[in-house]
């Protein structure tokens, strides 16, 4: 079995008790299947890595993910979409398929790498035009600085913003977003700008 990646062991120390139970589970179960991967830390999680990507997994507040990276071709239709993963959102091993079918989706991903097959991915085209809501128009007329910056930011810049900001559920969370958006944005910042390297 190669080393385990540190990091990895850190980052499962840092989750919540349930959480530790599911990445433990999901870290055997992987060596288990494919002996020969390679366990890594890409976008702050642990990833698992067999002749490229193969799978990831992270812990959230209440709920962990598994992620196939050629889900698709693995599962088609069948994978759940309402969660990082492919199997919802895992808040105890019993949400996991059983261990039999983990595995047999790795040895598939594993072959899948073997043979060099990616998946096909299509983009839809979105539209250049970005519609700015009221409330994040005015806050941002208010300091000129923030108001150039997401002038000149890239339509997809300018939605991760407004994107972030439409999807709170409350109205104190949405203002609490809207003044650290134009925070940021007075400061020429993305709004993923602690991710970017």
């Amino acid at each position: 079995m190669p080393t385990p990646d540190p990091r990895v062991d850190a980052y499962i120390a840092k989750a919540a008790p349930f959480a530790q139970t599911i990445l433990n589970h999901l870290r055997a179960v992987v060596h288990e299947a494919c002996p020969e991967v390679e366990e890594t830390m890409k976008w702050n999680f642990p990833h698992f890595m067999y002749k490229g990507m193969l799978c990831s997994m992270a812990a959230f507040k209440a709920h962990c993910a598994l992620n196939f990276w050629k889900a698709e071709l693995l599962m088609g239709d069948a994978a759940q979409r309402d969660a990082m993963g492919q199997f919802g959102r895992i808040t105890a091993l019993e949400d996991l398929p059983p261990v039999a079918q983990l595995q047999a989706y790795l040895r598939q991903a594993m072959q899948l790498n073997d043979e060099g097959i990616t998946p096909v991915r299509t983009r839809t085209a979105r539209s250049s035009t970005v519609t700015v809501p009221d409330d994040l128009q005015d806050a941002l007329a208010q300091l000129p600085a923030a108001q150039q910056h997401f002038a000149a930011f890239s339509p997809s810049k300018q939605r991760d913003y407004i994107e972030w900001l439409e999807e709170a559920k409350t109205a104190a969370t949405r203002t609490r977003r809207r003044e650290q958006a134009v925070a940021w944005i007075a400061e020429g910042k993305a709004r993923n700008w602690k991710y970017e390297k």
